[in-house]
């Protein structure tokens, strides 16, 4: 078997809305004997958009028109049908996923083509994101060392570290180029943060001034400053705590990076300082990223130039691998199918114990509140370590108690798990549950951070189901 499907990827973030497509190819890798894999074995960018701006109708509303309008054109710059594409995503991201109408412009774009993975991606998940598509998490594997990915955009700043290929630490700070911005020579509109910041430190910013250069630069040499501190680089001031987004946490201590990629649309003035016109974007963005290219602090660390700078978050949109979870499988009645489900996983270090894997799960579960709620979510992990009977019972223990906002809630439950124990999990689950809350455990496949999975309705008298994981697809 061997297939060529179509796949877009739609990126509306703070400043910029950016469209790719892609040509992926897949095939059946399984033998003629064994359930179907079927996997990517190519992938080919073939159209990249323009960089549009962000339209927007007011400061908390964007215009769902007009990005419906710059789809259609791109779709025609293609010479692609709408009809042509098989998958894709969708993703809204900084400061664009708080507008009011944002899971409406989701909905209506998802409805355009394709089976379309469709998020509203929180800060810490973003940070994620747009490591993975600079390739961050595959530099800090091959040079065996902390690497940090700022993805420094127009409202914030994502933060990620990955240590030897592994996520140590997401954080996010509302630092960004559009944070200030210019017109005709005088300054239009600067965040009450970054007002803040520059008047704690003697400069008065406002909107309405003239927009002097030398004194911007200054602004944006604090702004470099706090992403120093943000990476221990120098100690914390007394303005820091206060830029994490959203009330956010710094990065943990063991996340110390030693080298440092940029991405996001602030990146390009980084590994490249343009010429002329710093306001050339309307923003400080060419101003900030000058500060960061030339703030000490931030020079100590070894730099890396990334797979992707501005089109990092998304440069390309998932794939279907079509694989089935069956005869071990545990399923509540009357919950599937389900649909573009996000995936946390657990890695194989932190499940070696009980312990350590709740940690990771109530570690990782505020990615998955975009607004402070839980949505539902998919948390998945190896499960080999667990065999015998009394090691499920423990699991079962760490995760009803690692996943305790799901279980309150009003979604499923919902494991999936590449060891054959989803029947037995599920059942020392429901068990532990008393009964009380719908569990769905799935095994026999393989997901990664990113990752999102559709549970089709059970077939074959119900003892299997169909199952899609869909992936993200970055540039390397």
């Amino acid at each position: 078997m061997h297939e060529e499907i179509c796949s877009v990827g739609v990126d509306i973030g703070t400043s910029t809305t950016q469209l790719i497509f892609s040509r992926l190819t897949i095939e059946n890798r399984a033998s003629s004997y064994t359930a179907p894999r079927i996997q990517i074995v190519k992938k080919e960018v073939v159209h990249r958009s323009g960089i549009y701006f962000t339209p927007l109708r007011s400061g908390t509303e964007i215009d769902a028109e007009a990005v419906k309008q710059i789809v259609r054109k791109e779709y025609a710059a293609a010479g692609i049908r709408p009809a042509d594409v098989r998958t894709g995503a969708v993703i809204i991201t900084g400061e664009t996923a708080r507008k009011q109408n944002a899971n409406e412009v989701l909905e209506a774009l998802a409805s355009l083509a394709g089976d379309f993975v469709v998020a509203t991606a929180g800060p810490d998940l973003e940070s994620v994101l747009s490591a993975r598509g600079a390739g961050a998490d595959r530099l800090s594997e091959e040079a065996r060392t902390a690497v940090a990915n700022l993805d420094v955009g127009g409202g914030t700043t994502n933060i990620a570290v990955f240590d030897k290929g592994k996520l140590a630490g997401v954080c996010c700070l509302d630092i960004g180029g559009r944070l200030i911005r210019v017109e005709q020579g005088r300054i239009a509109y600067v965040y009450h943060k970054i007002e803040a910041l520059a008047r704690a430190h003697g400069i008065a910013l406002r909107a309405g001034a003239a927009a002097d250069v030398e004194m911007l630069r200054r602004v944006c040499g604090l702004m470099a400053d706090q992403l120093a501190q943000a990476l221990s680089r120098r100690p914390p001031d007394g303005q820091h705590a206060g830029l994490y987004t959203n009330g956010g946490k710094p990065l943990p201590e063991t996340a110390r990076a030693q080298a440092v990629t940029y991405s996001g649309g602030v990146a390009d003035c980084i590994y490249t300082p343009p010429e002329g016109d710093v306001f050339r974007y309307g923003d400080v963005g060419v101003l900030l990223g000058q500060a960061i290219r030339e703030n000490a602090a931030l020079g100590g660390l070894r730099l890396f130039r990334p797979a992707e700078t501005i089109r990092a978050t998304v440069v390309g949109a998932g794939t279907h691998t079509t694989e089935v979870s069956g005869s071990t499988i545990h399923y509540a009645q009357g919950r599937l199918p389900v649909k573009n489900v996000p995936v946390l996983r657990v890695s194989e270090e932190d499940e070696a114990a009980p312990e350590t894997l709740r940690d990771a799960i109530r570690r990782q579960m505020p990615m998955y509140q975009p607004e402070g709620r839980i949505e539902q979510v998919a948390i998945a992990f190896s499960g080999r370590p667990y065999t015998s009977f009394a090691a499920i019972q423990k699991l079962a223990a760490a995760v009803t108690d690692g996943a305790a906002e799901i279980i309150t809630g009003g979604y499923p439950l919902i494991l999936v798990v590449e060891a054959d124990i989803g029947k037995v999990l599920g059942n020392a689950l429901n068990v532990r549950l008393d009964f009380r809350k719908d569990v769905i455990c799935i095994d026999g496949i393989r997901t990664q951070d990113g990752d999102y999975v559709d549970i089709g309705a059970p077939v074959a008298d119900g003892h299997v189901v169909p199952v899609v994981v869909k992936t993200l697809i970055f540039n390397s």
